[in-house]
């Protein structure tokens, strides 16, 4: 039996996508799935739904209570509580902050807590600026210790040239491969 946390940040967009991918991932019944929402995606509503729909589905999916501020999420690291850890959607935000080694949402303090196990951190990259500001964050965590990504390519290289997309459904072949700490190739498709 595997513990797996898995983490939404605020891309909205690719919400419907992601909790696809978490539905699958509930499926398999050699794991439990701890939710995890950033401050924002547990708070907000957007025009791609309401905050509480989407915690209430993930809750429901999960059969577990979102985790979703500093407090909750702190015994990850201490009571050793995952074997690996899902960041999806990851925003540029969120890239940065772990890059930088902040601390400081529900998201990057369980990121860092679950760090001091030495366990995998499988990233599902959503940001418009991919290519742009956030490019260095990528290449910073590409080169960490104990994180992989999910594979990722530009979504609308016309209207959003710096953008950059997970293909979310390949999260439980990164997740596999990261618990052997095996990056998932090509990581970078077309």
């Amino acid at each position: 039996m595997l513990t797996v946390g898995f983490a939404l940040c605020g891309s909205y967009c690719t919400f419907k996508k992601v909790i696809a991918q978490l539905e699958i991932l509930t499926q398999d019944k050699d794991l439990i799935i701890v939710p995890i929402m950033s401050e924002n995606a547990y708070s907000l509503d957007t025009r791609f739904g309401t905050a509480k729909d989407f915690v209430k589905e993930v809750e429901e999916l999960t059969k577990n209570k979102v985790l979703h501020s500093l407090n909750e999420v702190e015994p990850i690291g201490p009571k050793n509580l995952l074997d690996a850890l899902i960041i999806a959607p990851c925003t540029g935000n969120t890239l940065a902050k772990l890059a930088a080694g902040v601390a400081d949402t529900s998201v990057t303090f369980a990121a860092k807590a679950h760090l001091r196990n030495e366990k995998p951190i499988i990233i599902g990259i959503s940001t418009n600026d991919a290519l742009a500001a956030a490019a260095k964050n990528i290449g910073a965590l590409h080169n960490a210790k104990n994180f992989y990504f999910i594979p990722y390519r530009q979504d609308d290289c016309k209207k959003k040239p710096n953008s950059i997309v997970a293909d979310f459904t390949k999260t439980r072949v990164a997740l596999d491969c990261a618990l052997r700490h095996e990056q998932t190739q090509p990581v970078i498709i077309g």
